[in-house]
């Protein structure tokens, strides 16, 4: 049998939608699983045995636009999948199954994609299922009939091959970091939007005290859309950091974030990620829910304080940002305390 699967379009849901992929291999440990996602996902999925072939979803160049939504069609045909399973929602998903003309189609019946189903599941309504995204992927594929029961997993691994440490341990040194040193990397922006941002100066102001305190190694990540972020969080540092804004594509983050100690920073793909390859994480949480987007793992403290209005889920917060704001760089540090002794212990 030959599996189409329809990844979901953002890192930290691909991360959480690991167990569902897993589950999906164990049903069907002998089926040829294709994944279909946007190059960034489809890097952070290369490690992790989960299929056996790798579609990018190129939509700004080669897949760009209808005629390359209609060439991505006709070489998805030209694989003879039997069935697609469509983790992301759009009806751009189930659209692209039907013209690939996957004969069995299964997906959550929604965003008006049902006709072009051949198994259109019922989205599971509150409380029908624990809320942690995890479950929801899980779900699908128990409504489908291919698992029975929705695994609790407590952590979700990202398998990192020991040459793609090693490179990323020679990359930070040659980009400014210690040998030997504890590294603290920090997240400080976020792709979905601003309203998920805690203030650069915190950041720093936190970043000093670290630094003063365990004389770490602070590292900053971040995409071109989050240079400004990182720049104001660098102008406050006593020492200057190790900055990699910019310098790294997504695919290099497992690797990275392998070789720090602790993560600290604002919902977002790279929190999942940091969580997924072993870190400790320190997350801070506005606008969106814990209970549905926390990173699996035990190795995490949460931060948030909760006015009437988180959370919102917004993108870009309409008022005053409260609830980011009201998180002060004592509540993050003493989140942190905690972990450095093992973080320390681990480093000698």
């Amino acid at each position: 049998m030959k599996i189409l699967v329809r990844a979901t379009n953002w890192v930290g849901d691909a991360i959480m939608a690991l167990p569902a992929l897993r589950a999906l291999r164990g049903r069907f440990p002998g089926a040829e699983i294709a994944i279909l996602a946007r190059p960034y996902v489809a890097y952070i999925y290369g490690d992790q045995q989960v299929c056996n072939q790798l579609i990018p979803y190129d939509s700004q160049k080669k897949h760009a636009g209808v005629w390359g939504r209609e060439r991505l069609a006709a070489e998805l045909r030209a694989l003879r999948f039997d069935v697609a399973v469509l983790l992301q929602n759009a009806f751009d998903a189930a659209w692209l199954a039907w013209r690939a003309g996957v004969p069995e189609r299964i997906g959550y019946s929604r965003d008006g994609r049902s006709f072009l189903l051949t198994k259109a599941i019922t989205v599971p309504k509150p409380g029908e299922i624990p809320p942690h995204e995890k479950f929801y992927y899980l779900e699908l594929l128990r409504r489908a009939g291919w698992i029975d029961s929705l695994p609790d997993e407590s952590f979700i691994e990202l398998n990192v091959s020991e040459q793609k440490k090693r490179q990323a341990a020679e990359f930070l040194v040659q980009s400014g970091a210690r040998p030997g040193s504890l590294r603290v990397a920090i997240g400080a922006g976020a792709s979905y939007g601003s309203a998920k941002c805690w203030p650069p100066p915190r950041f720093a102001e936190l970043a000093n005290r670290l630094q003063a305190q365990t004389d770490a190694d602070v590292i900053l990540f971040g995409a071109a859309t989050e240079a400004a972020v990182t720049r104001a969080i660098s102008s406050e540092l006593r020492r200057p950091p190790v900055d990699l804004t910019e310098k790294t594509a997504i695919d290099d983050l497992p690797a990275l974030l392998s070789q720090c100690h602790l993560f600290i920073g604002n919902d977002s793909g790279a929190m999942h990620v940091a969580a997924a390859v072993g870190l400790p994480v320190v997350a801070l949480f506005g606008p969106t829910d814990p209970f549905g987007t926390a990173p699996v793992t035990p190795h995490c403290t949460i931060v948030r304080q909760k006015p009437y209005c988180s959370p919102c889920f917004l993108r870009h917060c309409p008022t005053d940002h409260r609830c980011m704001r009201a998180i002060t760089p004592d509540m993050v540090e003493a989140a942190a305390n905690p972990w450095l002794p093992g973080v320390k212990t681990q480093r000698a």
